[in-house]
């Protein structure tokens, strides 16, 4: 019989741990849990958690070394250590004294060649957050994931991407971003959620080891564990976008024109927008209004005189900003050959330039180099040059992902730490520029004060990156941190004429897609209410007027999470943890914790089912029309004039799901270890 790994975990009560930083336990007690490996003849660990009689299986780790049936095990500081061969694996328990959380730290360290994969059981719990996805699932248990680097990357939209799932029992898992990651959901393993860490492309092939990293944490709820994550982990925004681009709408250039604009097109769409008295926070003018992609230099065939246009368009009441990117296209010169002679792009390991996205136009193009601080100074300079020169006031930036480089990357900084590296760095330089920015990738940056775009929606229904994911990608986002999110533009992009069901949006969507973005925090628009008729005018003034008078109530909800890490827009569980109902819901999405969402997002739609959780909620905000929640309101009427909304009756109690985080006070507890034979 193959013995058995047993580590006593001290994961007691608060109570039975009184006055004391750390516990050595020589036998079970009543109230302890009991971390169990038990070596598999398939190779690897089975990962077992025994509390009282309740015996779970939590995950399988180490599934590729298949020598597991002959190990080592000692005691190190705060944990064990246990050697197969030539990989090692470390566990150790956490306890953190302030919030009643307890954890498992493992780590896998083996040689360059070694793949490792450990998988964990979904089991019948409900997961969230994982990353952006072009089939934005909730929960993403029900999600698909093929075996993929866990980068930001272009493909399957994943723009944003932090290495973070959470589930509806109150536990949670960080992968460490050092990690050579892959991810896969049900694949390598049915109903598992399953890490690979291998030093293969797009990760550095001069790592000198594998490892796999990640933390495990169990708190009593859902809400719990993601407040202490983002005090451990993922961070929060450190301050505030403009309050403008929150009150009123953006409006751009790109679905209603593409790259076909130029000076007197400008100024007719902004005299159209006025028309038809609609507010603005700023007027973008998108792709295309350079010589060549990378110039920063006007078309002046497009735009004779910038100048004027952009003071024309000011003269209308209008902001102006400016789409750009990390993009210099080759042929584009003398802008290339400078970046490329100064070091200023991103090379790869055979030492070539030549990357690729979706403005190529038939050659390569350089990326540059924001790892390099001399890269990132000379954007950052002919970029204030730019806006300087034509008085820009801000500026779109667009692109970002680690993808667009060429492969396989080598850039400045920690060799462990890359591709990633790269997305932070652009980020940070783009938010050098001031509150009105946008970006839409990201990479451990939930700190910056500025707005993160949704990457670009069809205009489609469904989750197929149709209308229903600016529900589920919203919710995506403020579960991975960044809850300063800018939706796409209402109606979507229009132009992905190639995915099967894509097409312009019809009138009915694009009103469904209005009524959805209503309560988020920012409304951008680019094909435009008139396009259809007067009605779809009158129903998009109607919400976008809506949106404004709630301005002042969705920035205090973005200061109280600048303050407390609180999602902007939260999923229904977020006003209660333990309703079995809420941790399902995706097609409904809270603004703070006291106004809830749930726009039709179905084709043909004039009714909905809805559900409330707990409380007394005013439909549209009404004291006259009560109901007592949880609660559902079957078939409730929803006509295409009609968003349904619901105002909660605010509850002044102290949040039982927020007690205080402190990292500072997790404690590394002491492990016995012994054998069962």
């Amino acid at each position: 019989m193959m013995a058995a790994l047993r580590i006593i975990l001290a994961l007691m009560s608060l109570g039975a741990r009184a006055h004391s930083a750390s516990v050595s336990i020589s036998s079970p007690r009543a109230d302890d849990v009991i971390l169990t490996l038990e070596p598999q003849l398939t190779g690897g660990f089975s990962v077992v958690l025994i509390d009282s009689n309740d015996r779970t299986v939590f995950s399988h780790i180490g599934r590729t070394i298949v020598s597991s049936s002959t190990y080592t095990v000692e005691d190190i500081e705060g944990g064990v250590q246990i050697n197969v061969g030539d990989v090692n694996l470390t566990v150790h328990t956490l306890f953190d004294d302030a919030s009643g959380a307890r954890g498992i730290k493992f780590k896998w360290n083996a040689t360059p060649q070694t793949r490792l994969e450990d998988c964990i059981d979904f089991g019948s719990k409900h997961w969230y957050a994982g990353p952006m996805q072009v089939d934005q699932i909730y929960p993403v248990q029900l999600a698909e994931q093929r075996y993929s680097a866990s980068i930001i990357k272009e493909n399957d939209n994943g723009a944003i991407a932090e290495r973070y799932w959470l589930n509806s029992a109150g536990e949670y898992v960080y992968v460490h971003p050092d990690v050579p990651l892959f991810v896969d959901y049900h694949n390598l393993s049915p109903n598992h959620l399953c890490f690979g860490a291998q030093i293969a492309e797009p990760y550095s092939s001069r790592r000198t080891h594998t490892v796999l990293a990640y933390d495990v944490w169990f708190l009593s709820n859902v809400k719990k564990a993601h407040k202490h994550a983002v005090a451990n982990y993922l961070g929060q925004p450190s301050g505030l976008p403009d309050f403008r681009m929150v009150q009123h709408p953006i409006w751009s250039t790109w679905a209603q024109y593409s790259q076909d604009i130029d000076a007197k097109k400008s100024l007719d769409f902004a005299k159209q927008i006025k028309d038809n008295g609609f507010q603005n926070s700023q007027f973008e003018i998108d792709d295309l209004w350079e010589i060549c992609y990378g110039s920063l230099t006007i078309d002046e065939e497009k735009f004779p005189n910038f100048t004027k246009t952009v003071q024309d368009i000011k003269a209308l009441g209008y902001r102006v900003t400016i789409w750009v990117h990390p993009f210099i296209n080759k042929g584009c010169e003398p802008w290339y050959s400078e970046a490329l002679n100064n070091g200023y792009l991103v090379l790869n390991e055979a030492g070539s330039a030549d990357g690729s996205w979706w403005n190529n136009n038939g050659t390569l193009a350089g990326f540059v180099d924001f790892t390099n601080p001399a890269a990132a100074e000379w954007y950052y300079q002919r970029i204030s040059t730019l806006i300087k020169t034509y008085d820009i006031d801000s500026l779109k930036f667009d692109g970002g992902e680690s993808s667009f480089t060429p492969q396989i990357a080598v850039q400045t900084g920690d060799i462990d730490l890359q591709p990633h590296l790269i997305v932070e760095a652009y980020a940070r330089t783009c938010a050098r520029f001031g509150s009105m920015v946008e970006v839409r990738a990201g990479f451990r940056t939930q700190d910056l004060p500025i707005f993160v775009r949704m990457v670009d929606r069809d205009s489609i229904w469904g989750l197929n990156n149709g209308l229903s994911t600016i529900v589920t990608t919203t919710i995506q986002m403020n579960l991975n941190g960044y809850t300063l999110v800018l939706p796409d533009m209402i109606g979507g992009n229009g132009f992905n004429l190639n995915h099967d069901q894509a097409d312009l949006p019809t009138k009915e969507l694009f009103i469904r897609w209005v009524q959805a973005n209503t309560f988020l925090p920012a409304m951008q628009y680019s094909f435009v209410p008139w396009n259809f008729d007067n009605e779809t005018t009158e129903i998009s003034r109607k919400y976008t007027d809506l949106h404004a008078a709630y301005a002042d109530e969705i920035y205090a909800i973005m200061e109280a999470s600048v303050k407390e890490g609180k999602p902007v827009n939260a999923p229904l569980w977020w006003i209660d943890p333990n309703d079995e109902e809420a941790l399902v819901i995706w097609d409904e999405y809270l603004l703070g914790e006291n106004i809830l969402v749930a726009p039709v997002l179905t084709e043909g739609a004039t009714s909905r089912d809805v559900y409330l959780p707990a409380g007394v909620w005013y439909e549209e905000g009404d004291r006259s029309r009560v109901l007592e929640g949880p609660t559902w309101l079957r078939a409730y009427p929803a006509p295409l004039d009609v968003l349904p909304y619901f105002v909660r009756e605010k509850v002044n109690a102290p949040d039982a799901a927020t007690a205080p985080c402190l990292s500072a006070l997790l404690l590394i507890l002491a492990i016995n270890v012994f054998i069962v034979l």
